[in-house]
């Protein structure tokens, strides 16, 4: 790791009315930010990487709280459908025909490359030949919770399901020592999964002191049939089976119901919004407001490339804040800086992550730097325009615990045309069926 000093900046500080402060710079070492201040008090290091920033914006690096990476082949495969039309066929024929451990490690790949290059340095994905997406991530120089996915009929990998828990615990063990990359279950959802391979899979995950991730409550169908199979909402169902607690992440959580939020809340578990591929795949709008009121924790996700189609983060943010407003009609919900936080400080601490998401001595140095010299970007008012206004493109430099991993938007740590090239390759294959 590099010692670097970024000079001459607009340094993020959400707590200050514009957001950010002027003629700025930070200090790197060992992946750590070392110190922060304005540039009359900066000495630069001896022998440290400087990055002058020509008044552009460093901020920490985005957090996608929810991901399929290794979906990225299946981006545009199908659109335009139902959820479950969408998922029995279309998805899962296509994950049984063409999931395989080189496909999930050059798609992750190529997420991990949309991600970088749109601003985002951690991320919470979630599938199948987990080993594989975690090693793309290692060398791609991410940060990631990497969650092996658990279902209970034959899946990519896992053509027993009663293998299904011991596949992932076997997964948990592996991936123990990596500190930039650490190891969770997956359980895909209530209805794709029994109540005893739920409970297993939330026991595996307690022993490894793992985060534990599932889908719940996406769509009004989902609570209308476990309603009828259980007698009860699929928040309670969890709850019946001690499943929600501070280690679960429950992902989407659209048709919440009072009670259900009241379930979470007391739990303390937390929640993932992911709110364009929602609207793509017309699920619903998630009660972000009645959640935060309530003290729950909320992250932002992208989901996967086949229900979204992309994994830019700055559009997510855009649209989070915009569909609240216009679906409660109230512009002063969803307000942009607690987006921001959403997508930066709470998505870290939602995959507990106490060092990630600000800018802070001693924190992990995970960051951004957004060029500001843009006319959609001139005049720069406040941060609240990174929520409006910004896009991945105006995202010029990423490091990530500490390592400079794209410099003038080239990604460093690996070879993009590569795997551009390798995912086309595959995706021919796919079209032929």
């Amino acid at each position: 790791m590099e010692d670097i000093a970024i000079t001459n900046a607009r340094v993020y500080a959400p707590h200050l009315p514009q957001g950010f402060y002027e003629n700025g710079f930070i200090t790197i070492s060992a992946g750590r930010i070392r110190s922060v201040g304005l540039m009359p008090e900066f000495d630069a290091p001896d022998e440290a990487w400087i990055i002058d920033a020509e008044g552009g914006l460093v901020m920490p690096g985005l957090v996608n709280c929810h991901n399929h990476a290794g979906m990225t082949l299946f981006r545009g495969l199908a659109d335009d459908l139902p959820l479950m039309t969408w998922l029995e066929k279309h998805i899962f024929p296509a994950e049984a025909r063409f999931v395989n451990p080189e496909m999930v490690y050059w798609a992750t790949k190529l997420a991990a490359a949309e991600m970088i290059l749109s601003g985002t340095t951690t991320v919470a994905d979630a599938y199948f030949f987990e080993d594989e997406s975690a090693r793309a991530f290692t060398e791609a120089g991410m940060r990631a919770v990497a969650a092996q996915g658990v279902i209970d009929f034959p899946a990519p990998g896992v053509p027993d399901p009663k293998e299904n828990v011991a596949v992932a615990e076997r997964y948990l063990e592996r991936w123990q020592e990596n500190e930039r990359v650490r190891p969770a279950v997956f359980a895909h959802s209530p209805y794709t999964c029994s109540s005893k391979t739920l409970v297993a899979a939330k026991e595996a995950a307690r022993r490894h002191n793992a985060l534990f991730f599932i889908h719940l409550s996406e769509t009004a169908g989902e609570r209308d049939l476990l309603g009828e199979k259980w007698s009860g909402s699929p928040a309670s169902y969890l709850h019946s089976l001690n499943i929600l607690d501070e280690q679960t992440v429950c992902v989407h959580s659209v048709w919440l119901d009072e009670k259900d939020i009241d379930l979470v809340a007391e739990s303390g578990a937390q929640v993932v919004s992911c709110p364009e591929s929602n609207m793509k795949l017309a699920s619903g709008i998630a009660p972000l407001a009645e959640l935060r009121l309530a003290g729950v924790n909320v992250g932002l996700g992208t989901d996967g490339c086949a229900s979204n189609n992309d994994l830019d983060l700055f559009g997510e943010m855009d649209a989070c804040a915009k569909l609240h407003k216009v679906h409660r009609l109230d512009p002063t919900i969803m307000k942009a800086r607690d987006v921001l936080r959403m997508a930066t400080e709470d998505g870290a601490r939602l995959l507990g992550m106490k060092d990630v998401g600000l800018i802070a001595p001693d924190m992990r140095a995970d960051l951004i730097i957004l060029d500001l010299n843009k006319p959609h970007l001139t005049p720069f008012y406040s941060i609240d325009n990174l929520v409006y206004a910004a896009c991945s493109a105006d995202v010029v430099t990423s490091i990530i615990d500490g390592k400079i991993v794209m410099d003038d938007r080239e990604i460093l740590t690996f070879d993009v045309a590569e795997t551009m090239d390798r995912v086309a390759e595959m995706a021919c294959s796919v079209m032929k069926e």
